[in-house]
């Protein structure tokens, strides 16, 4: 195979599941030409990554953003299409993509006509994180599933930022309280008692983030609001690339089924997740699952009158009231419980060297 061509448009946690594909692509078909479809917003993450070309795909120009593809795709024909996303919208784009193979999912998880534009499938796997599924896209192309790496390219204006924000005597906790579905938000005054816990019992500094939009401003505001203690602000202050940055030297994020967990956990730092209107098995900080408050089976049983064994797996509990099922004392439990385990290893380390 010469060329390969990528089709995941969103969202920011599904695409940085993604950059373990083309590291492994590259590492085992040296060479080889690989071109990526990806949304506006998603390439501002990772749309520098070396020896990929990005073809950006605007989902919200309508059929100019179907003509600008095909465009695009003109008089070109790839050896492959990894087609790794079910929407419709998307679907409609894999159409625009010549190439003689097309791989996409298994039948338990193909919907809107997804069938109708691979000819090939990834094997089914009934419980499987959506990494390992992503992962799992190269094995009916003769190859390896991509192993657990990644790499998000940083400038040193990037860092810079990180560092202008963080603290260098303590530890440094940030929140990225908002999900793309506010059903999957924590209530605002339980971070604030979770950040004030952070505060008063192990002296770290707490950071809020976010994006620009209103309501994530608004949400970052309540929480800071309600604290008894100080909180650093800078929702809506930084880039994607310098959030990247933020969570790379940070000690530890705390969020729900979002994109910024996704993020810490490809640098390397663990997540504290808040968990209950959707499984982290299937979708959470894939290195960081250990660190998960998981009330999911819970609001599964309560909203739906099914367990986990009975539901389809990748169900939602995304009802009213489920994300109150996370109780402070969950979160700080397991908040006490990480600090222990980092003194553990800090006394170690000291010892070893010693």
């Amino acid at each position: 195979m010469k060329s390969i061509c990528i089709l995941r448009l969103s969202a920011i946690g599904d695409v940085t599941h993604v950059i373990p594909v083309v590291l492994s692509l590259q590492e085992q078909v040296p060479g080889v030409q690989i071109t990526w479809v990806i949304g506006k917003v998603e390439a501002k993450l990772i749309g520098d990554l070396p020896g990929v070309e990005f073809v950006i795909f605007d989902k919200k120009a309508g059929r100019r953003g179907y003509a600008e593809l095909r465009d695009q795709m003109r008089g070109r024909s790839f050896d492959a299409l990894l087609h790794m996303q079910v929407a419709f919208r998307a679907n409609l784009a894999a159409a625009c993509i010549p190439a003689k193979i097309k791989v996409g999912y298994d039948k338990a998880r193909s919907k809107d006509l997804h069938s109708l534009f691979i000819n090939k499938r990834i094997a089914p796997a009934p419980q499987q994180h959506v990494r390992d599924c992503l992962a799992s896209f190269l094995e009916p192309l003769g190859l390896k599933a991509a192993r657990p790496q990644w790499h998000v390219p940083l400038s040193d204006s990037d860092h810079a930022f990180a560092r202008q924000h963080l603290a260098t005597d303590r530890r440094n906790l940030v929140i990225s309280p908002c999900a793309s579905h506010t059903l999957r938000n924590w209530p605002a005054e339980r971070y604030a008692q979770l950040a004030d816990h952070a505060i008063q019992k192990h002296g770290m500094k707490v950071i809020l983030v976010g994006s620009p939009a209103p309501f994530e401003a608004e949400y970052c505001k309540a929480i800071e609001h309600a604290m008894k203690e100080r909180a650093h602000n800078i929702c809506g202050q930084d880039t994607l690339k310098q959030l990247t940055a933020l969570l790379t030297h940070a000690d530890l994020a705390v969020a729900p089924d979002t994109g910024p967990a996704h993020i810490a956990s490809a640098v390397g730092t663990d997540v504290l997740g808040i968990f209950a209107a959707s499984n982290p098995y299937r979708s959470g900080p894939y290195n960081s699952l250990a660190w998960c408050v998981n009330r999911y089976p819970e609001a599964l049983e309560q909203f739906t009158g099914k367990n986990v064994e009975e539901a389809r797996w990748g169900a939602k509990a995304e009802f009213e009231g489920a994300m109150e099922l996370v109780t402070v004392e969950d979160a700080t439990a397991l908040l006490d419980r990480w600090v222990a385990s980092q003194r553990t290893a800090e006394t170690k380390t000291a010892s070893d060297l010693g």
